[in-house]
Formats: C-alpha cells, sequence, structure tokens
C-alpha cells in the first residue's frame, strides 16, 4: 500500500492568483516569480497554467530560463541575481533572456566577453536592503559603462524592498531610488508582493515582480489572510491518520516528551514528518485539519511522522488529513511555527508524491 502522504497542485489557483495580482497593478506588467522551481510548485506546471497570459517570468537560474525557453516561452525573462559565468551571458545574450546587474564583477564581465547579441539588463540599486545592488549615486557612472560596451540593450532598474510588509513602508527606500532613477527616464521594477498589495500606485514602476501571492500566500498574514485578498492556495499536502493512540494524564508524546497529556486523550499518528518538508520547528498547538476539522499539533515532529489531537473529534485510523492548503491556510502552519509560508512551499520533499488538481 503507498504512503498516504500526497501534495495536490492546482495550476488553475496559480492561474487565478497571477490574474489578481495583475489586475493590482493597471497600467504595470507582471513578471510571474517562478525562481527556486516556482517555490517548490513545479516551473513548467506554473508557468503552464498562465502561458497565454503572462506578462513576463522571473527566476534565478539559467538552466530554469532556457527550460521555458525550450518549451516555446517567448515573453520576457529576467535573471533576478544576473549572470554568474561567462557561460551564462552568452546563453542569455543567445535567447534574449535578461539579466540583473548588481556588482562590478559582472559589469567587467560584460565589458570583456564578446557576444553576437546584446543583453538587455535591470540595473540593480541597493536602497536599504543590504544584499545586492549599486548604491544609487553610482546609477550614471554604472549607466555609461553598460552602454560604453556597445553590448546592451534594453536597460531598466530595479530594487528590493526590506520592509515592504513591515510599519517602516518603503517609503525611504522608494524616494532613495527614485531620486537616482527619475532624472535617467529608464523604466523601473519596484513591486513585490507585499509592495504591489500596499503601496501600488504610489512606488508602481512599469513592471511589478508578484511572488508569494501567486501560490497562495499573503504578504501580512497576520493582517489580511490570503482568503480575505482572494488569493487561492495553490499546493495542498494531505496524509492521512495511521494510529491512535488512547493517552492517560502524565504520559508524554513523541521525543523528548515535551508535550504532557492533562487529561486523557486520543492522539493520532499522521503519515507526515520534517523529511517530507513539514517543518521539525513546529511545537505544540500548530494546526491541523482532521476530517475537516480543526484541531492541534503535539509534541516534536518525527523524521516520518507528527501527532495531534483527536480527543474531541469524530476521527480514527484512516481520517484524512491537511497539513496545509484547502481548508488549512499555509500562512496559519507558518506562523505557528515561526517562519513563512515561503519555507513551507519550498522545503516539500521530493520523496512526496504531487498530483495536478
Amino acid at each position: 500500500m503507498t504512503r498516504p502522504i500526497l501534495a495536490r497542485i492546482e495550476p488553475a489557483a496559480f492561474r487565478h492568483n497571477y490574474l489578481l495580482a495583475r489586475e493590482r497593478a493597471p497600467g504595470a506588467k507582471a513578471l510571474a516569480v517562478v525562481k527556486a522551481n516556482a517555490y517548490g510548485h513545479g516551473l513548467m506546471r506554473c508557468a503552464q497554467a498562465i502561458r497565454d497570459v503572462a506578462d513576463g517570468f522571473a527566476l534565478l537560474e539559467i538552466s530554469e530560463a532556457m527550460q521555458l525557453r525550450d518549451s516555446g516561452f517567448t515573453q520576457p525573462i529576467v535573471l533576478l541575481e544576473g549572470f554568474f559565468a561567462e557561460d551564462d551571458l552568452l546563453m542569455a545574450s543567445e535567447h534574449a533572456i535578461a539579466a540583473a546587474v548588481h556588482s562590478d564583477e559582472q559589469l567587467r564581465m560584460l565589458e570583456l566577453i564578446d557576444i553576437d547579441r546584446p543583453v538587455d539588463v535591470l540595473v540593480k540599486l541597493n536602497t536599504g536592503m543590504q544584499r545586492l545592488g549599486f548604491l544609487p549615486e553610482r546609477l550614471p557612472q554604472v549607466l555609461a559603462r553598460l552602454r560604453a560596451t556597445g553590448k546592451i540593450g534594453n536597460i531598466g532598474v530595479m530594487t528590493h524592498f526590506a520592509t515592504a510588509d513591515g510599519p517602516q513602508g518603503v517609503t525611504e527606500q522608494f524616494e532613495r531610488f527614485h531620486a537616482a532613477v527619475a532624472p535617467t527616464g529608464l523604466p523601473y521594477s519596484v513591486c513585490n508582493s507585499p509592495a504591489l498589495f500596499r503601496f501600488f500606485p504610489q512606488v508602481q514602476g512599469e513592471w511589478v515582480r508578484p511572488g508569494v501571492v501567486l501560490y497562495g500566500g499573503s504578504h501580512m498574514p497576520e493582517q489580511e489572510s490570503a482568503e480575505q485578498l482572494g488569493l487561492r492556495p495553490v499546493m495542498t499536502l494531505t496524509s492521512r491518520v495511521i494510529e491512535v493512540q488512547e493517552v492517560k494524564v502524565g504520559d508524554r508524546v513523541g521525543y523528548g516528551g515535551t508535550f504532557v497529556a492533562d487529561r486523557p486523550m486520543r492522539v493520532g499518528t499522521v503519515a507526515c514528518g520534517y523529511a517530507d518538508g513539514y517543518p521539525r520547528h513546529a511545537g505544540t498547538g500548530t494546526p491541523i485539519l482532521v476530517n475537516g476539522q480543526r484541531t492541534r499539533t503535539l509534541g516534536r515532529v518525527s523524521m516520518d511522522m507528527l501527532a495531534c489531537d483527536l480527543t474531541d473529534l469524530q476521527a480514527g485510523i484512516g481520517s484524512g488529513v491537511v497539513l496545509w492548503g484547502e481548508g488549512m491556510p499555509a500562512d496559519d502552519v507558518a506562523g505557528a511555527a515561526g517562519t513563512i509560508s515561503y519555507e513551507l512551499f519550498c522545503a516539500l520533499a521530493q520523496r512526496v508524491p504531487i498530483v495536478e488538481g
């Protein structure tokens, strides 16, 4: 008998979420961020769902970009971290793949390489994230060096907001960015998911870059749920109860005995553990759905199993379980585990079978 854990991916939900995100940005085009194998959902599965409506795609690896090109996708594709080696740059040039340029090393590579076709670039500015990018005051110098190569096609500018999902907002970063970019008249991209849903059109730009919202995650789940935003879950991780234990007062549950029963309880064992991608650090109280009824996990997550509270539920061996997805928001699970839905999606293990819903 096949182990009952299963991930169901719904391409129609991804398409719905993309169209919703694009509606939030009238006058702009939307790059679907499909990096990390589309946040664990399957690059080609998600790309095919929006093939006829997508304005473009954003990802990291040239190999992923080539999967799209080899499958006949003609929309703009952007490498968000640019090129890492000359071979990347040669392929980007040959296959009309745009690249972020964020370092002097990348500038030098462009100056020295011999390419047959100009490559489109987005100059990345560091406006406060302190991760990648040139300081805004260097933009004129960077543009001059790019143009002097004679190897550049279209040029755009981009930045990434560090606090678009927090109380600080984006004003300080955007003002630094806009002061540098406005005199150039170049098109730009600044909006990630939270900036798109919270600050558009104040910080719009010609391109927006929705990410987690495409997969049904909220940018600020503690304030506005994915359902309230009109988003649909794309991934639903399911399993079943494979054992039930009758537990007495004082009995301990799981490794380390971290949960102690304070009343007689029915404890269900679910076929899902951290080797499946469920977060090991999800402690007692993480929400879980059993037979359509919301309950909680108990104790530590094991490699292949976890425990849940069935005491007040109509449930037993064979009962269906939703770990996250339809009926159990991934944001709720992630919040209880001290993480974000992005991590849950990306951590789905290879051993978990996937079906399309």
